[in-house]
């Protein structure tokens, strides 16, 4: 999904980004290999590229949910946002890097139930956070933490949520290219 207006700002690089955008692109780079198309739009506002960055890890980081439930997380937020960018971004780190099975990351790219009962609960109540606008209904609750999930567990969904409005509408707006390392899992909605 993209939005009708397309931002003109010019992707930034560590040679022509301000200090604070410089420092987050050069880490990106140190760590990954790479800056993704994403942080380079991103880094036209430092703040936004930095305060993704930093939520991010801490969602990576301090969430308790496993590798392969944060992708789910994720990939249900990116892909009811509609963003192309990260739901092939989130499905390349899905099947390389957190082991989240081909046919859980595929059920959420095409939009089909997922066989596994507490990865279904967490994507389903992820994606209904977001339809519903942080207004889940008492059943909607009850059925996740029937699911083995927790109450802290829904808190850390809505900083997932915080970290993927960030990046999925920053694509909208500048119609972000999907990186080659991506494109073997390119999605449109």
């Amino acid at each position: 999904m993209q939005a009708e207006y397309k931002l003109s700002l010019p992707p930034l690089d560590p040679q022509n980004a301000g200090p604070l955008a410089r420092l987050r692109l050069e880490d990106a780079s140190a760590k990954l290999g790479f800056i993704p198309n994403m942080y380079s739009v991103m880094a036209n506002s430092p703040g936004l590229l930095d305060t993704y960055i930093h939520g991010y890890s801490r969602f990576r980081e301090i969430s308790g949910f496993s590798p392969a439930e944060q992708e789910v997380v994720l990939l249900a937020i990116s892909r009811e946002n509609g963003c192309t960018y990260c739901v092939a971004a989130h499905s390349f780190i899905a099947d390389k890097m957190t082991g989240v099975p081909e046919s859980v990351t595929d059920a959420i790219r095409n939009g089909v139930p997922i066989s596994d009962p507490k990865l279904s609960a967490l994507h389903d109540f992820a994606r209904t956070l977001v339809v519903k606008r942080g207004l889940p209904g008492k059943a909607d609750v009850e059925a996740f933490l029937a699911a083995g999930h927790g109450e802290r567990q829904i808190l850390e969904i809505v900083l997932a949520i915080a970290v993927k409005t960030l990046s999925n509408y920053a694509n909208h707006l500048f119609h972000t290219p999907t990186d080659a390392a991506f494109e073997g899992r390119a999605w449109s909605d």
